[in-house]
């Protein structure tokens, strides 16, 4: 019985794929008909396939050509970018294309970015407060996804921003690190 079932799905697919509706008119929907008898494809297939083949010539960034600084394609980025984990696949975005984030997304990224948690740095400055860099290297990938479902809540406005997790934002006594004396650093405990 097994194995009928496994005949009567279907298969070949790798991966789980999305149902996206697309309305297309019908000059296009025709010649797109016409391209996937071409290639023997099913229609379904060959918008797949046309997706693919065009992300390789939609700019993500456009260089200004100075210092190695050269156009980047969507699908040159595709590999970077995308990450099963939805936290993830979201702060690759942000970190790298900033410009791209819908005015929601802006939002979330902004409560990320406050967040000291999230972030390594180091405690700077005459008060010891934590300070951190926003880049790829410095976010801890792992808290983000913990706490991934209440950032959402309070960036769309279900949750209070007081649900957040907190940090230690100046440092404590306790987490201060014991001076280090240098043995080579000379004082006046000798007599002369």
């Amino acid at each position: 019985m097994a194995t009928e079932d496994k005949r009567k799905s279907g298969g070949g697919k790798l991966t789980r794929s999305e149902t996206v509706t697309v309305r297309l008119d019908p000059k296009l929907r025709y010649l797109a008909e016409l391209a996937a008898r071409k290639q023997r494809r099913t229609l379904s297939s060959f918008i797949e396939w046309a997706i693919q083949d065009s992300l390789e010539r939609v700019k993500i960034y456009e260089g200004n050509g100075y210092n190695g600084d050269i156009d980047v394609y969507v699908g040159a980025e595709a590999a970077i970018l995308w990450d099963v984990d939805d936290s993830d696949r979201f702060a690759k975005l942000a970190v790298r294309y900033p410009d791209l984030l819908t005015h929601e997304e802006q939002i979330l990224w902004k409560l990320i970015k406050e967040n000291g948690l999230l972030w390594r740095g180091n405690w700077r400055g005459s008060n010891g407060e934590f300070q951190w860099k926003v880049e790829e290297s410095s976010l801890i990938f792992e808290r983000l996804r913990d706490h991934w479902e209440i950032f959402n809540k309070v960036a769309s406005g279900e949750s209070p921003k007081s649900a957040l997790p907190t940090w230690n934002k100046i440092q404590t006594a306790s987490e201060k690190k014991p001076e280090v004396k240098n043995p080579f650093d000379f004082d006046d405990d000798i007599p002369f």
